[in-house]
């Protein structure tokens, strides 16, 4: 008899559980806020057509395997999706993980000298041009251009009822954590704080300002490592 992953029965169980629990956020049910995306996520899927080769050849020489870097993250209310990213790290950077050492606090891993990012990647990740791809999650309704950064499975095993209400509104491609510190934020529960503090201030104007913020971080050279 066939029987569920583990996992599998985790996510299914515990998102119907949050879902039932949770009050939709204003910012799910937005029109100004998904023409926003739609909008934006239109004009980045462009810049991606044009960027899309240099960065794929600049990948291709410096480190072999594959241009992208593909993940299930959770999304709003615990729903899986997959995302793609311009690969920023050698090939075989999960299986050499347990040889880096986790520098952040929680259930976050960050490292500012993890030996596994190579050098195109490293301007990619500091530029934020490793995350052009996810314009086309926003598109799909996904993600937002604002909202909290998607976590990965192995972080959601192991959230409090506190961490799941981060999950209240979509992920984004930017939001209070990458315009409020990003790098220097090491603490998953202020991370978490920050998050929550967006959706205590969310109005559509919030998201231009947060928009706004974001071009002035990363052309700032403040860009994450």
């Amino acid at each position: 008899m066939y029987q569920a992953p583990l996992t599998s029965i985790f996510h299914s169980a515990t998102t119907q559980t949050w879902e039932a629990q949770s009050t939709p956020h204003p910012s799910v049910e937005s029109k100004f806020k998904r023409c926003l995306d739609i909008t934006g996520s239109l004009v980045g899927l462009l810049i991606l057509t044009v960027l899309f080769v240099p960065i794929a050849i600049a990948i291709k020489i410096d480190s072999p395997g594959s241009i992208f870097f593909t993940q299930e993250r959770y999304g709003l209310h615990g729903r899986i999706f997959r995302i793609r990213k311009f690969r920023s790290m050698v090939n075989d950077a999960e299986k050499l993980k347990s040889l880096v050492s986790n520098e952040a606090d929680g259930l976050i891993f960050k490292n500012k000298n993890d030996f596994r990012v190579t050098k195109v990647g490293r301007f990619l990740r500091s530029t934020s041009l490793d995350e052009l791809p996810q314009f086309w999650n926003v598109l799909v309704g996904e993600m937002s251009l604002v909202g909290t950064r998607p976590p990965t499975g192995d972080e959601v095993m192991k959230y409090t009822q506190r961490h799941w209400e981060r999950l209240n509104v979509k992920p984004g491609l930017t939001g209070e954590w990458q315009v409020n510190g990003r790098s220097q934020v090491k603490d998953f529960e202020q991370i978490v704080d920050l998050d929550l503090q967006y959706q205590r201030r969310w109005h559509p104007l919030y998201d231009l300002f947060l928009i706004a913020k974001t071009f002035y971080v990363i052309f700032g050279r403040i860009g994450a490592f």
